[in-house]
């Protein structure tokens, strides 16, 4: 989930390009997608038909109204609207039409592998069992990769403004499921909810062999102060956002010494404004810092339903990306997945081989 909201586009017209060639390039790409909530996946299209499945009335007449109901101004106000749209998933038949939904619109626009978050805490204070949750995702994980050939893991959020004892709830429920989980992630919304809130179940996490990212929204309170702890205290594996990281030359420099890599999502978090004269772009800053950079959609449905070609396309705009730069993100992305170096090693070969016949 972003930090810095805007009222969102609705679906309609694909991203405009000034290069169509380039545009025809980002859409033939081997990609992949680490910053992508499947809750934030849920299309309306999908929503009515999973509250008819289940017996629920929804508090719209169509589609379009309750695509027009999707107006917020800050985190919060998002939040509240995605959280409640998450109420239709209530069956592992849901959770499986859910993940099969967004791997298809994936694997269509060339994703070949993908990591997705899930909030297991949402659910399971609604009484929906973790084992239908994790196993509705898992039965589409394989079933997508049979079929369209995308492979993909899964990463436990917590929602980091519910209580540390509900996460540690959730993370105990689904450690039985650990061999369908690749690692945990830290969501929502962060002012008063510090990185350090989560430590032990970071640590717990790590224990039973598990990865761990976190969210470092941009422009919130104490962001610098979070990202520091994240990268030298709790010591994650990647970061998720943290753009405001190249405010301060000294943790640029950490995080480039670990390598981290930054999955970032510019759709609706790709500016910085708070503490600057002239707003900054923070993909074009990250890369100019010398960041490792991954983008990805984070939660289209409530975005205007553009997925990551539309938003690769759309940075390519704001940030002035070259070919050679879309490249290397891709890279850094395949570089960064929570696989074993052979198959990372087989995606990149993948892209070598696309861009030398391009």
């Amino acid at each position: 989930m972003t930090g810095a909201l805007a009222t969102p586009r609705y679906a309609g017209a694909a991203a405009p390009i000034s290069d169509p060639a380039l545009g025809r390039f980002i859409a033939g790409m081997p990609k992949s997608e680490y910053h992508v909530h499947l809750e934030g996946t849920l299309e309306a299209e999908m929503k009515f038909a999973l509250a008819k499945r289940n017996g629920m009335a929804l508090p719209f007449a169509d589609v379009a109204a309750m695509k027009a109901s999707y107006v917020y101004h800050d985190l919060p106000s998002f939040l509240a609207i995605y959280y409640d749209g998450m109420k239709v998933l209530q069956t592992e038949a849901d959770f499986r039409d859910l993940a099969y939904a967004y791997l298809a619109r994936a694997a269509s626009q060339n994703v070949i592998y993908a990591e997705m978050f899930f909030d297991p805490q949402e659910h399971l204070k609604r009484g929906v069992p973790i084992a239908a949750v994790i196993g509705g995702i898992t039965r589409a994980r394989a079933e997508a990769q049979a079929a369209l050939g995308i492979r993909s893991q899964l990463i436990l959020c917590f929602v980091r403004d519910l209580s540390a004892e509900s996460a540690m709830a959730a993370l105990d429920a689904a450690l039985p499921f650990k061999a369908d989980l690749v690692g945990v992630g830290l969501d929502s919304d962060e002012a008063g909810n510090p990185p350090e809130k989560f430590r032990e179940h970071f640590a717990k996490a790590r224990a039973h062999g598990l990865k761990v990212t976190a969210h470092c929204d941009i422009d919130q309170p104490d962001t610098l102060r979070n990202i520091r702890t994240v990268l030298t205290d709790l010591n994650v594996d990647r970061i998720d956002h943290g753009g405001n990281i190249v405010q301060s030359p000294e943790l640029v420099a950490i995080a480039r010494e670990r390598g981290i890599t930054f999955t970032v999502c510019p759709t609706f978090s790709g500016t910085l404004r708070k503490r600057e004269t002239v707003p900054v772009d923070v993909v074009r800053a990250m890369l100019d810092a010398g960041l490792k950079v991954t983008i990805s959609s984070d939660d289209p449905a409530y975005m205007g339903s553009e997925y990551i070609d539309d938003v690769l396309i759309r940075a390519v705009e704001r940030s002035k990306l070259t070919r050679e730069e879309l490249v290397l993100m891709a890279r850094y992305g395949f570089e960064a997945a929570w696989l074993p170096q052979a198959d990372k090693d087989v995606m990149i070969a993948r892209l070598e081989a696309y861009v030398k016949a391009g």
